[in-house]
């Protein structure tokens, strides 16, 4: 039985898949080929960057007229700058593919002779020309994690390549493609031996053109939950598949990974008499953040980096960001935690990573946060907002400031501090859903628990700045509005120096937006 893939690139006899040649323009492709061009191929991780250079390799090689060659280059990161190291893994690694996959002989035997004979700066070159020459084909080359490769191994890549160049395509490959995550144009390597940084563009200034795998369409991903349905008879529901879209926005390693949790995992999926229906989608969801699955760990892990932070630190507080440079705001794009809409403006790539980015933020106020005794919740297990009113107001009082330290971004402590405490609320047996954008001054929590669904507005008042409450009042209003709800809460953070203590600015009162929606007020 064939199964939904999370891992490494697609088998057909083994996953369900989209045709990887579908997932861009074959065409194009082809006569880029064809005109002898060097380009790029990029993409976040777990898109399906490398099945696609398989099922080209496979097909140009089917086809008879090209030498079609996959190398995966990342083995050579462990050697760093230790260009001898790295540049015979390199030599080695091609070599070994090029027998692997389509049978290609003596390419061991010419590695070892050129790596003896060669200085590493001009090994790769070297390898490639005397291949060339004796091919009766042209080569297209595909090297796969190019980016991996660090300072002066990677110049080192790039200038060899690029001074073979013209060679091409009788005594150099035909056609080159690198693939990783990052455009080229975005490379800067930091290498020992200069003095600045070096942009890709000018180590490798022969690129033709930069190529993006993009995500699933909606009819997409419809179509590969089918493939399981025409399989087993099991169908996902209309509003199962619709779930799934809107939480991944077609992240291929998303869809996968929510099909295969519902499907596989939980036991209610593996009874193929039941459809997959919504519930088990969310499920699934849950799920996956709570076993931080690698890749949303990894994704998360991200948040670590400075050049991160300044991006999604405003982001998540609902403030403007400073003047970051453009290729910082690129560098998180083809990371695939953001995604530009409306004409270029930034936000997280779907409501997954949304979801997942603050709940990691608020991991460490979490595993601090002490014992609380669920006191929300009335004798039926249903949660009592006045109940639950009365305990965050308590918690705040006894842990909150003491908390807002183990919170790794302080412009958004609260928040995070706020989110575990919510998070613990919820407990698995509700979900906590959040908005939030840059300069919109705002975060909006949704918290739903059984029947009951709550909208908060966090605001935070700023140094230097007006009491937030009026501007707040109205936001909280369309927000309401788009939950369809009548009333909510507003919850104001004094971030100020002359903030009143504690003790004496906590408190709650009642009041309305502007459309009469009841509003509780609460000042922390």
């Amino acid at each position: 039985m064939r199964f939904f893939n999370t891992e490494g690139p697609v088998r057909a006899e083994d996953h369900y898949v989209l045709p990887p040649l579908q997932r861009w323009d074959l065409d194009d492709v082809l006569a880029l080929i064809e005109q002898k061009k060097y380009f790029l191929l990029h993409a976040p991780r777990q898109t399906g960057k490398t099945s696609c250079l398989l099922a080209l390799m496979d097909y140009l090689n089917r086809e008879g007229r090209y030498l079609a060659v996959y190398a995966n280059l990342e083995t050579a990161q462990a050697a760093r700058e230790n260009l001898a190291l790295a540049m015979t893994d390199i030599v080695q690694t091609i070599a070994a593919e090029a027998c692997l996959d389509t049978g290609e002989q003596g390419l061991a035997e010419l590695a070892e002779d050129v790596l003896a004979h060669n200085a590493p700066t001009r090994a790769l070159r070297a390898f490639l020309t005397r291949w060339c020459e004796r091919s009766e084909r042209p080569l297209v080359l595909f090297l796969d994690e190019v980016d991996a490769l660090v300072g002066d191994t990677l110049v080192s890549l790039l200038r060899q390549l690029r001074a073979g160049y013209r060679q091409r395509p009788s005594a150099f490959p035909s056609t080159l493609v690198l693939c990783g995550v990052r455009d080229l144009r975005d490379y800067r390597i930091h290498a020992s031996s200069e003095a600045e940084p070096i942009t890709g563009g000018s180590a490798f200034n022969i690129k033709a053109e930069s190529l993006r795998l993009g995500d699933f369409h909606p009819e997409e991903v419809k179509t590969l939950l089918g493939e399981h349905s025409l399989e087993t008879g099991q169908p996902f529901t209309p509003e199962a598949v619709e779930r799934v879209w809107h939480l991944t926005q077609g992240q291929p390693w998303l869809v996968n990974a929510l099909a295969y949790e519902s499907c596989f995992r939980m036991p209610e999926g593996r009874d193929r008499t039941q459809p997959i229906n919504r519930a088990l989608i969310d499920q699934a969801k849950e799920q996956l953040i709570l076993r931080r699955v690698t890749h949303l760990d990894q994704l998360a892990d991200k948040l670590r980096e400075p050049r991160v932070r300044r991006i999604i630190e405003p982001m998540l507080a609902g403030t403007a960001m400073d003047v970051i440079p453009v290729d910082e705001r690129d560098y998180l794009v083809d990371l695939g935690l953001l995604r530009r809409v409306n004409g270029g403006s930034l936000e997280i790539a779907n409501p997954i990573y949304r979801e997942v980015l603050p709940r990691t933020l608020a991991s460490g106020p979490m595993d601090s946060l002490p014992h609380i005794r669920p006191s929300w919740l009335d004798a039926a297990g249903n949660l009592d907002p006045d109940a639950l009113l009365n305990a965050f107001l308590s918690f705040w009082r006894q842990h909150g400031e003491a908390l807002l330290g183990s919170a790794p971004y302080h412009e958004i402590a609260p928040h995070l501090v706020l989110m575990a405490f919510l998070q613990r609320v919820v407990n698995g047996e509700g979900s906590l859903e959040r908005e939030y954008a840059i300069g919109r001054g705002r975060m909006d929590l949704c918290l739903t628990y059984r029947a009951l669904v709550l909208g908060i507005e966090l605001k935070v008042w700023r140094p230097g700045a007006p009491d937030p409450l009026t501007e707040g009042l109205a936001q909280l209003d369309g927000y309401l509005a788009r939950l369809a709800l009548n009333s909510g809460w507003l919850i104001i953070f004094d971030r100020r120096p002359e903030a009143p203590p504690l003790a004496e600015r906590l408190a709650s009162s009642l009041t309305s937006t502007p459309a009469g929606r009841a509003v509780r007020l609460i000042r922390a």
